[in-house]
């Protein structure tokens, strides 16, 4: 159902003609405040008033409550430092997210650019004319020719429009909610990514580094090795030694050199990774070896209530929520009629000298109105969708957090065991020290055979080692806790 729109050719009556369209736009100004769909409000999340793996852990003091942006430094690496300033200026994945991000802040900019008028203007030329009638009719738009023939004649045409559509039901209000919280979720989204990545560099930072320190103990290992099969061989030259023992010494070597170059190809590989991760090509990039591991810092805790504002997948989550809520109106809106009001205006002649005179001008104003009486149900399968759509985004959020209280908890605890097994392991390395100098002492002293040393010597390397990758296991779990805390991360960010 549709109201045209009037015509006019002079501007006799305007006055009276104009008062309507006021009227109906006093009308529109009036009735502009209302929305169709519903308001939203964040849905509720039960994450308790406490974490449930708190043994070993002290809640954060005011003054150390929240993490920093540049997590990071509680460590105290300035190597560690210096890639995540170019993570962070040349990472790849981080560059493409917030490539979306841009992209989302134009669709909002498309969806607000809807409250307000289209004006264009055109311009044209046509020749048009029919065969075999009398030329000068008086139907003619000033064809110009005075001779017989088929009636062809010139016309020009320089007009303007301008069309607007009230938003009288709040779709348009609705459309740019909807794109404002698709932004502040693709804002989110770059900082999961950021986080992301800056855990993955740290994760690979250590565990390249423990390499580091294991290459080193093989190192001191295989000198060790050498100096005992060359021990070993002067004993069985002085035959004081068996020759089985030579051979125990010289396969322990062998082993111990294997391993080692095992450590090659995998500190390789995470220095590869690394490059990829700063957005370098792994020949371009190196880094030195270091002795220094690094030591786990102390991790400020807040309440399970916070982190739905400190997790920015939480927060992403929770946007998307009110954007699915948004659409519901945006379907709603579709079963009431819409209101667009036009005008038009532009002289047109069929000759150029006469194109720009008030008798040849011409204009329109008016208002149109249209609605759908009958869809199939469309409509109404829109809506249905619409409110499915949310509910099912209503449990995304609702899972995303309570899977980051989980990651937490999982952390919490990880980092708790595995500081009472760093203890157990300490006692553990202590003591294979001692055997293994008791052990020396005895072999030197001629009182046991090589392979009771070998046995000693293998199971002091395997303590060293562990203690070395118990290590880095707390450095990993620490850099996972402070990721799925949120890094230093708030959602007040995208507000």
């Amino acid at each position: 159902m549709t109201t045209t729109m009037c015509d006019m050719s002079t501007k006799t009556r305007t006055g009276f003609k104009l008062a309507r369209p006021c009227s109906m736009g006093l009308i529109v100004l009036l009735l502009g405040g209302c929305a169709v769909g519903p308001n939203y409000t964040r849905p509720v999340v039960d994450v308790g008033t406490s974490y449930k793996e708190t043994q070993g852990w002290m809640p954060a003091t005011p003054r150390d409550a929240a993490l920093r942006g540049d997590w990071w430094k509680l460590y105290g690496d300035p190597e560690l430092d210096r890639l995540m300033n170019e993570l962070l200026a040349s990472n790849l994945t981080i560059a493409q997210a917030e490539a979306q991000y841009r992209e989302a802040q134009a669709l909002v900019q498309s969806a607000r650019a809807n409250f307000f008028p289209t004006v264009g203007a055109g311009a044209s030329m046509t020749r048009s004319g029919s065969g075999g009638g009398q030329s000068g009719s008086s139907g003619s738009f000033g064809s110009g020719n005075g001779s017989n023939g088929g009636g062809a004649g010139n016309q020009y045409m320089l007009s303007g429009t301008v069309s607007w559509e009230p938003d009288l039901w709040g779709k348009v209000r609705r459309e740019v909610e909807s794109s404002r919280a698709e932004e502040q979720a693709s804002a989110a989204d770059v900082a999961n990514a950021r986080l992301s990545m800056q855990s993955t560099l740290a994760q690979t930072y250590f565990k390249l580094r423990t390499l580091d320190a294991q290459k080193l103990l093989y190192d001191q290992t295989v000198a060790a090795y050498e100096q005992s099969l060359r021990t070993t061989q002067n004993r069985y030259d002085a035959g004081v030694a068996a020759q089985a023992d030579v051979a125990a010494s010289r396969t322990q070597l062998e082993n111990a050199k294997v391993q080692r170059l095992a450590l090659n190809w995998q500190r390789a590989q995470l220095e590869h990774a690394l490059a990829v991760l700063v957005g370098k090509a792994p020949s371009a990039f190196t880094l030195s070896t270091t002795q220094a591991i690094g030591t786990v810092p102390n991790i400020p805790l807040t309440l399970p209530s916070s982190l739905l504002e400190r997790r920015p997948d939480v927060a992403a989550a929770e946007r998307r929520t009110a954007e699915a809520n948004a659409k519901i109106g945006v379907a709603q809106a579709a079963w009431f009629p819409d209101l667009t009001l036009s005008a038009q205006g532009g002289y047109r002649s069929g000759q150029w000298a006469q194109w720009l005179t008030a008798p040849f001008n011409f204009w329109s104003l008016g208002p149109a109105l249209a609605v759908t009486l009958l869809d199939g149900g469309a409509r109404q399968a829109q809506v249905a969708q619409a409110r499915a759509g949310y509910d099912a985004q209503v449990a995304a959020y609702r899972l995303t957090a309570l899977t980051a209280l989980r990651e937490v908890e999982d952390y919490m605890v990880q980092l708790h065991v595995l500081a009472q097994e760093q203890v157990a392991q300490d006692r553990a390395l202590a003591s294979a020290r001692e055997s293994l100098r008791l052990t020396m002492n005895q072999y030197n002293g001629g009182l046991i055979d090589y392979l009771s040393v070998v046995q000693v010597q293998t199971a002091a390397l395997s303590a060293e080692t562990s203690d070395l990758s118990m290590k880095a296991d707390r450095l990993v779990a620490s850099v996972q806790l402070i990721a799925a805390l949120g890094g230093g991360w708030s959602a007040q960010k995208i507000q």
